[in-house]
């Protein structure tokens, strides 16, 4: 049975999130900063008219955000999760088959049918995700997972579509992909764009059209293939379930220099757990680790250093405290005193899953250790992360990143609960 893959996005998705419990700012400029409020990560459609562009540091918009008035908050990631889950659920509970792309976009497949029943439908699911969730989303439907990204920029871009855009049997497809640049084309990086323009290639419409031997050569397989998902041949399926990870990064910049080493142990200690959860929760086990420190590479006034080293396990493992023996370890060897470090991290490699481990005659048994990792992820999955945590991350933390305009975490943290005060 012929399908269509339609891409549900969600609308500034950050910024639609803050918006949620704030009703009031619907409207107003919106502004979403980067971990140590660094620089803009989301923008609402009123600051993009503003000229506002992603990545602008935070500390050089300070007099524009004051003129104009606009509300600006840290990244809550806790809270981005949540809705973003909620989200998915709703589309899940709609749809059999549904691939999780990002944290604010889905692909969905439908049975072909001629006519405006795709529309139709997308503007019900569309509906269902407001009042179930109150995040507005653009859904764009075509033959192809790349087609269909292109009607859902459309959909966003063009006012009159609603927010809703089929390209399947569109009349005028050559005059939309031949106004729709390059560099916007899904999978089209910088580099291949520069390639592409070389050749004369600027739009969707002559990617289409381009010569095959000439993609494959210069692009590969996946330029050639982008080429035909433009002509209507699908060659992307649905990915239903998402792959394992091969490597595991938990990093973060510190919302101060970090000068000591016991300091620097809590901030390993604090990202090692991070990342062991996250390879619990895939069913992975490790069996290398790297540490890396760094200073401040933005600061020349200060000296300079960076350093990391990778240690290799015994046996591969997701035990918490036996990661952070070896992740202690290799930090002990690469610290050096007297530097002001700005970001620590480690990074899980030799990723495979724990099932196909074998247990060792001679070595510990794995078993109860691995019981306790999971009752500490049942508590924190529930009451929040850290909740339950190795007395080596510490609790003041006084290190973490800034966040001087964070909102409240207001679907997971019993404390921040939003309150409704009825009417007297």
């Amino acid at each position: 049975m012929k399908k269509v893959f339609a891409l549900i996005d969600c609308n500034n998705f950050y910024c639609s999130c803050e918006r949620l419990f704030r009703p009031e700012l619907e409207g107003q400029p919106i502004v979403v900063l980067s971990n140590n409020d660094g620089c803009v990560i989301a923008r609402s459609n009123e600051v993009k008219a503003l000229g506002i562009k992603m990545g602008d540091p935070y500390f050089k918009l300070k007099d524009i955000i004051a003129k104009h008035r606009i509300q600006v908050f840290s990244s809550n990631y806790a809270l981005y999760g949540d809705l973003s889950h909620r989200v998915m659920t709703i589309l899940q509970q709609q749809e059999p088959e549904v691939e999780v792309y990002s944290i604010d976009e889905a692909f969905i497949s439908l049975p072909y049918t001629p006519g405006k029943l795709h529309t139709d439908y997308a503007r019900y699911l569309k509906r269902k995700v407001k009042q179930c969730v109150g995040i507005p989303v653009a859904i764009g439907i075509g033959p192809t997972k790349t087609l269909a990204k292109v009607a859902n920029r459309l959909a966003k871009k063009i006012p009159d579509h609603g927010g809703v855009f089929d390209i399947t049997d569109h009349g005028q497809i050559d005059h939309l992909l031949a106004n729709y640049d390059v560099e916007d084309v899904w999978g089209i990086g910088c580099q291949s764009a520069n390639k592409l323009r070389g050749r004369g290639i600027l739009t969707a419409r002559d990617l289409r059209d381009a010569d095959d031997v000439w993609l494959r050569k210069k692009l590969t397989v996946t330029g050639l293939r982008t080429a035909m998902e433009l002509r209507g041949i699908s060659c992307l399926p649905l990915e239903m379930v998402q792959a394992d990870k091969k490597s595991i990064i938990s990093s973060k910049s510190f919302g101060r220099p970090v000068t000591t080493l016991s300091d620097m142990k809590e901030a390993v200690a604090t990202y090692l757990s991070t990342a062991a959860e996250k390879l619990r929760n895939q069913g992975s086990v490790a069996g290398s680790i790297q540490v890396f420190v760094t200073t401040n590479p933005f600061n020349p006034n200060q000296p300079q250093y960076a350093k990391s080293m990778t240690a290799t396990l015994p046996r591969p493992s997701a035990h918490t405290p036996t990661l952070l023996k070896a992740a202690v370890r290799s930090l002990e060897q690469i610290y050096r005193a007297g530097f002001q470090y700005k970001k620590a991290g480690v990074m899980l490699t030799d990723i495979s899953p724990h099932h196909l481990q074998q247990e060792s005659l001679f070595g510990p048994n794995t078993t109860e250790s691995m019981e306790l990792m999971a009752a500490v992820d049942q508590i924190n999955k529930k009451w929040g992360r850290h909740t339950v945590q190795l007395g080596t991350a510490g609790f003041e933390k006084s290190w973490q990143m800034v966040q001087s305009h964070k909102s409240p975490a207001y679907t997971t943290s019993w404390s921040e609960l939003p309150i409704a005060n009825g009417a007297v």
